[in-house]
């Protein structure tokens, strides 16, 4: 299966005449081949989305519909392609990933028919808002959520009236293709989506760069985000960046006990872990340390969370040596396996075992990095505030959950985590309207409904004399 950049609505081949392998991470084996583009794909992509016209608002709205819609009726396609790339269960992306992508788009094909502005009446004038376009923009999306997070920037932008060029993962290609195509498959207008896949440091640097990109919107790691940062900054280009995250999952003795094990369980092994929002810290009141641990390897060996069965495989080989170079980092720092910490599945596969860690220091390398993988590491705590400064410990703020039967002490928690999002005895609990960030070196900038909205367009002001 070899894929193509998708550019002024139909496909292309990369400039250079390069490939890159796409991988299955389930098999270790190659399963197709992506373009690998460079500076002229990306300018070529650029000056379509330069050329490409305004819309109407209705007629925003009714393409993202048509798209959901089309989408929608390719959900098996593009579920399979996704557990493809992924290495997820086929069941996680039917019923997960892609359905989550349609929603996005009809989401902001609703919300662009509602969006308003501001009137400010002086005494002697009239004030109104103007909200426009931004331009051409550039979407950089991950690899963990491919099509949910592609749509999750694609639609916003696409709403409020800017043309797009999108640079997905290399390591998970397919399904962005396919939405470009179905783009223009239902009438989008030539050079609206572009779609440039290759390396970050061919393809995805010089998009960011580029005179004609008006804003940047990144999700990825917090390195990388860094450095869009330091190149965008000089050139005065918006810039949104949702980055790492060391996340932590504060659980006290008056919690419901099967109800938080099982939720953070989930907090700490969906996706596999590879979630910027996992819970991989868990902070336990000390006088239910050994007990709630028991439960959470219960939640493990019952099947719950099973590689190749219940839960896919991390997104590469290569990642999963990543990650298992922490399990034996742990030991290093005095830790205790509970249990899992194997690689498990072929030999060339990227599936590993949810893994408990115990007896770690709070500012080790293990418990302050980001690993991205199915592994928690448990801290008990003795009163609130030490429970505080253990979850503020780490230099990420994204997010965190709190469990706790006693409503005053969730708020007061909540509003002392240093964290853009914090759950209450749930985690990952979704709504389309409120921010999405975080804090500290988890990034800049919040996204979600208005605050998507407003980041892809710009507001003018016209003031009238009366």
């Amino acid at each position: 299966m070899k894929l193509h950049n998708w550019i002024a609505g139909k496909a292309a081949a990369p400039s250079a005449g390069e490939y890159l392998d796409n991988v299955d991470p389930k098999t270790g084996d190659v399963c197709g081949q992506i373009p690998r583009s460079n500076a002229d794909d990306v300018n070529a992509a650029v000056a379509a989305a330069k050329a490409a016209p305004l819309l109407s608002v209705l007629e925003r709205s009714e393409l993202l519909t048509a798209v959901a819609d089309a989408l929608a009726a390719r959900i098996p396609q593009l579920a399979e392609l996704e557990a493809l790339d992924t290495g997820k269960t086929l069941a996680a992306t039917t019923a997960g990933d892609i359905p989550r992508a349609i929603d996005n788009l009809r989401y902001y094909a609703a919300a662009v028919r509602s969006d308003s502005t501001s009137c400010n009446q002086m005494e002697d004038g009239l004030n109104y808002t103007l909200r426009q376009p931004l331009g051409p923009v550039a979407l950089i999306t991950p690899w963990n959520f491919p099509l949910h997070l592609f749509t999750w920037k694609v639609a916003p932008a696409i709403a409020m009236g800017n043309a797009v060029v999108a640079k997905p993962s290399e390591l998970t290609p397919s399904t962005a293709t396919v939405c470009a195509e179905v783009f223009s498959e239902v009438g989008a207008p030539s050079g609206l989506l572009n779609v440039v896949h290759g390396l970050g440091h061919e393809a995805g640097a010089p998009l960011t760069v580029h005179p004609d990109i008006k804003a940047v919107s990144f999700t990825g790691g917090t390195v990388t985000g860094k450095a869009i940062a330091g190149v965008a900054a000089p050139l005065l280009k918006k810039v949104s960046l949702e980055l790492g995250g060391k996340n932590p999952s504060v659980v006290f003795a008056d919690c419901d006990l099967d109800a938080a094990a099982a939720g953070v369980a989930r907090a700490a092994f969906f996706n596999t872990g590879q979630v910027c929002l996992c819970g991989s810290r868990l902070i336990v009141e000390r006088c239910i340390h050994d007990e709630f641990v028991q439960r959470l390897q219960q939640q493990i060996e019952r099947g719950d969370w099973t590689p190749g069965k219940s839960m896919g495989s991390l997104i590469s080989w290569q990642h999963r040596e990543k990650v298992a170079s922490y399990v034996e980092l742990a030991k290093e720092e005095g830790g205790t396996v509970v249990c899992g910490g194997n690689r498990v599945g072929p030999p060339k596969s990227a599936f590993f075992q949810p893994t408990i860690l115990t007896g770690l220091p709070i500012d080790c390398r293990v418990a302050t990095e980001e690993i991205f993988g199915p592994i928690v590491s448990v801290h008990p705590f003795d009163s609130e505030d030490e429970a505080i400064a253990m979850a503020n410990f780490v230099e990420y703020g994204l997010a965190s959950s709190v469990w706790t039967s006693d409503l005053t002490k969730a708020h007061r928690c909540a509003a002392r985590i240093e964290s853009g999002m914090v759950w209450i005895n749930t985690w990952n609990k979704r709504d389309f309207r409120v921010p999405f960030g975080g804090m500290k070196q988890s990034g800049v900038g919040r996204e979600g409904g208005r605050y998507s909205m407003e980041f892809f367009s710009q507001d003018r002001n016209v003031c009238i004399q009366l």
